[in-house]
This record gives C-alpha cells, sequence and structure tokens, in this order.
C-alpha cells in the first residue's frame, strides 16, 4: 500500500550531485532498469519510490541516506526482496537496491564468514559448503540473508545452532545520519543486539560477519501420511517436534490431494551423525507414512529443494501465529479449511522451531520468542488477480478462527501489512529497548519500511 503523502519535490541538481558521486547506478521513474529494480517476488506489491539507487559499495549507500536525510526521502533497502510485506520497496521514498552487492569471503580455518547484504541464501551456502561448513540460513535459497537475519532466521539448523541472527558475530551498518559502523558485542553493543531481531529499523546492514558450523550431506527428505492419518498426525507432530534431539529440524504442510481430503507431509533434516537419525525417526515412521523418502543429501540441494514452490510472479498473502499445541478444536478447523483451500499452490505450514534456538534467553537478541513452538503460516499464493479477494478471505478466515488457540507473538519474517499492535507482537517483550535504541540511531523514523518500531520520546 503507497504512503499517503505527495509525491516529493526534488532538486534536479541534487539529485545529478548524488548521481554523479555514486559508484553505483541510479533510476527515475520510468528509465530503463526501474521497473526491475523495484519488483519482488510478490506481484501484489506495486509501489514506485521517486528515486532507486544501486549501490556499488558501503560508500554508496551512506551517500544515499544523507542524501535521503536531507531531502526528507524515507528510505528502504532491498536485497532479495522475498519479504511478503514487500517491505524492500517504499513508495515515493527513496529504495536502496542492495542485490549486487553479493560478495563473500570465507576463513574456514576461523569458520567466519563475511557477506555482503545483497547476498541470498544460496549464495552463502555454496560458498560456505567448500569447506564443508555452513550458517544456519532459511529454507528457501532465493531469499536475501539480510531481511532473513535481521529478523531472527528460522531454518534446518535451527535445532542444533540456533537462529540465523545467533550466528551473527558482526555487522556493518550504515544508521540514518550516514556513518558507517561496525557493531559487534564490542563495539556499538546496543546496535548490534538491536538488529539480531529488530528487522531493518535500525539503518541499512551492509555486510554479516556469520559463525560456521560444520556441516556436511545431511539425511533429508519427507513423509507423506495417508489422508486418514491426518489427524492423528496433526495430534502428534507439535509434542514430537518439542521432544525430538536438537539434531533433527521438521517443517510440516497441509494441504489437500487429488480428492480433496486434506493431507500432511512432514520435511527432515537430521543433521547429526547420520548412524543417529533411525532412532530419531522412528515415532514419525511409527506413524504408516505412504511416502518416506529420507536419504543422505547435499546440503544446498536440500538448501533449494523448495524454491519450485514460490515461483516469481504470484500474488501472495500470509498469515503467520505460534502455536505449542494442536487441540481437538483446531485440528478440527486446520481440516476444514484445508479442504476447502481455493489454490493449489497454497498450503498451510507448521515449521518446528526447538532445541538451540528456544534455548536462548529472550533478552539475549532482539528476537524474542525462545521457547519450543510450532510457527504456523498460512501461505497463500495464486496467479489469477481476479481471485485475490477469494485467497485473503479464506487466509484471513482461518487466521482467526484459529486465534483462540495460539500463543504470543508472531515471526517478524512472515508478518504482513497488520497494524501496530501485531508490530509489538513480533518484537514482545523487546519492544521498548528496541524502541529506546531506535530513538538512539534513527530519531527521525528514517528507516521507516519495515515492521516499524516508532522512537522512544
Amino acid at each position: 500500500m503507497d504512503i499517503p503523502t505527495p509525491w516529493p519535490s526534488l532538486d534536479p541538481s541534487a539529485v545529478g550531485a548524488l548521481s554523479s558521486a555514486l559508484q553505483g547506478q541510479l533510476f527515475h521513474p520510468g528509465e530503463h532498469g526501474y521497473d526491475d529494480a523495484r519488483k519482488v517476488f510478490n506481484a501484489m506489491i506495486d509501489r514506485r519510490p521517486a528515486l532507486i539507487v544501486r549501490p556499488a559499495d558501503a560508500e554508496d549507500i551512506c551517500r544515499t541516506v544523507s542524501f535521503a536525510r536531507t531531502n526528507h526521502l524515507p528510505v528502504s533497502a532491498k536485497g532479495g526482496g522475498h519479504n511478503v510485506a514487500g517491505s524492500a520497496v517504499i513508495a515515493r521514498g527513496l529504495m536502496l537496491d542492495c542485490s549486487g552487492m553479493k560478495k563473500i569471503r570465507v576463513d574456514a580455518e576461523r569458520r567466519v564468514a563475511v557477506a555482503g547484504a545483497g547476498a541470498l541464501l544460496a549464495d552463502l551456502d555454496r560458498a560456505t559448503q567448500t569447506g564443508g561448513l555452513a550458517t544456519p540460513l532459511g529454507v528457501v535459497s532465493v531469499t536475501g540473508i539480510a531481511g532473513l537475519t535481521l529478523g531472527g532466521g528460522i531454518g534446518w539448523l535451527n535445532g542444533k545452532h540456533g537462529l540465523a541472527c545467533d550466528n551473527v558475530l558482526a555487522a556493518n551498518i550504515v544508521t540514518s545520519d550516514g556513518v558507517l559502523l561496525t557493531v559487534s558485542a564490542d563495539e556499538h553493543a546496543d546496535l548490534f543486539w538491536a538488529i539480531r531481531g529488530g528487522g531493518g529499523n535500525f539503518g541499512v546492514v551492509t555486510s554479516f560477519t556469520y559463525r560456521l558450523h560444520p556441516v556436511g550431506p545431511v539425511l533429508a527428505g519427507g513423509f507423506l501420511f495417508p489422508a486418514e492419518r491426518t489427524r492423528e498426525v496433526l495430534r502428534f507432530y507439535p509434542e514430537f517436534a518439542a521432544s525430538c534431539p536438537d539434531e533433527l529440524s521438521m517443517s510440516a504442510s497441509l494441504g489437500r490431494d487429488d480428492s480433496g481430503r486434506p493431507v500432511l507431509g512432514v520435511g527432515v533434516c537430521w543433521s547429526g551423525e547420520h548412524r543417529g537419525a533411525d532412532s530419531a525417526l522412528r515415532p514419525l515412521r511409527d506413524l504408516g507414512p505412504a511416502v518416506d523418502i529420507v536419504a543422505p543429501t547435499d546440503y544446498c540441494e536440500l538448501q533449494s529443494a523448495h524454491d519450485a514452490g514460490f515461483p516469481r510472479g504470484q500474488n501472495h498473502y500470509w498469515k503467520s501465529s505460534f502455536f505449542t499445541d494442536f487441540t481437538d478444536d483446531a485440528i478440527d478447523i486446520l481440516l476444514h479449511f484445508a479442504a476447502e483451500l481455493p489454490s493449489p499452490a497454497s498450503s498451510i505450514g507448521m515449521q518446528q522451531m526447538h532445541g538451540a534456538a528456544a534455548r536462548v534467553d529472550t533478552a539475549a537478541t532482539a528476537f524474542p520468542h525462545r521457547r519450543s513452538q510450532i510457527e504456523l503460516l498460512i501461505l497463500s499464493q495464486w496467479a489469477d488477480p481476479a481471485e485475490t479477494e477469494r485467497n485473503v478471505g479464506w487466509t484471513r478466515a482461518l487466521f482467526e478462527a484459529l486465534q483462540p488457540f495460539a500463543v504470543s507473538g508472531v515471526y517478524v519474517n512472515d508478518l504482513g501489512d497488520e497494524g501496530e499492535d501485531r508490530v509489538k507482537a513480533a518484537y514482545g517483550a523487546n519492544y521498548d529497548r528496541l524502541s529506546a535504541a531506535k530513538a538512539k540511531y534513527d530519531p527521525t523514523n528514517l528507516f521507516r519500511s519495515n515492521q516499524n518500531i516508532r522512537p522512544a520520546p
């Protein structure tokens, strides 16, 4: 949704001076490259920035942020552009398209990687896997590392190694005054804390330094259960997800088969010694899956396995909540709505968060939702814009029906444009501390194209 403000009046000479100073590119509306730069994966997002800058380096970002502050232009930043709310694109403001900043350096001996903020998960995974290493990221390889990490980062390694944000050792960030800061536990520690879960509220990150872990081929694949076992598996899944070994991470998906019956699949990744997987997976196999495909898998192959389910150009509308259990009444609702899925491309996802990610203290990072739980994501996507009302209506109705059974909080990376109360739920008990950091590093709320934290008075 466009920001309801007039189109800004910019001094052409000032814009020209910025363009001349950049090593990268500047695009005006209507110019070649402008429309390509403002596209994101969600076709429902069609915003038009006043200017788009594609920076070549951190200095370009410093110049651009200073220009935006002087000219009272709010700033957005695009890495991978895979955020459902389309936060990368700001209407009538200044958009930074950082997608070209993909430089990655891996120090295998120290188990550290430094990655530019425009890198995708696939870029970082490929670079680190050459040394048999990885850092926890998400589950779709075309996602940008920046947005994912800033919002927490739940993925296949969270049980054993924590979230993406838990493995950030340092970052370089341009704050609202146009200054590049290095943040870590020893430098600007308050800002370092805030960017690990507080989203893009505090500046434009130009690079991240990640801790790496030995990760070779994993045991991965999944189970598909017959329709007559769907209710039983839904009862079983939350408790099993909370009690299974750290090495096992899972993500279930509820859809419907060709006859319209709700069916459940459970994707798995075992990242420990392979000999331990059989006993860990035995409880799932005892439920009698119709399909059982778990095999040694290249880690990069696992990371890209879901990419085909997110083709560019689709319309997306998502709703997300956390659950620790599914009661019989909640399961009734899930089965009822799954049988009425309006689009075959949609699903109800249930990503597990547990183990190391759940044992971090709530206040240790800005990401506050530290408990074993299920992130239930109603992921609606469809191709025909004429079907928008039907798909959005189904998603909202399911979300509202499930709210009596949800627990507090919401995963900020899966949050759409849902209002201030939901934003506060995303940051939970850490909101006030984040608000104080916002007042220090972005007092005028220059960076507000996000799940926005208001600067404290």
